[in-house]
């Protein structure tokens, strides 16, 4: 599990854009970019090439669940 003090410091390597845990996974709160970054045995891969791009859907569905702003 990701700490909230870790959290808290973590952005987006791409867009230095704020992130969301969702899950198993980093959400960023770019709406350009949409990148998600998985998290394996409590570790987050924080590499672009691994991310991966969500649906314009996709990522509002996750914003609107964690009560971000998008617009």
């Amino acid at each position: 599990m990701i700490s909230k003090d870790l959290l808290d410091i973590l952005c987006c390597p791409e867009t230095k854009a704020d992130l969301v845990l969702d899950g198993d996974t980093l959400v960023s709160t770019d709406k350009e970019t949409r990148r998600r970054y998985r998290i394996e045995d409590d570790i987050p891969i924080m590499l672009i090439e691994e991310s991966e791009q969500l649906s314009m859907e996709e990522w509002a569905a996750i914003m609107q669940k964690h009560s971000k702003s998008f617009e």
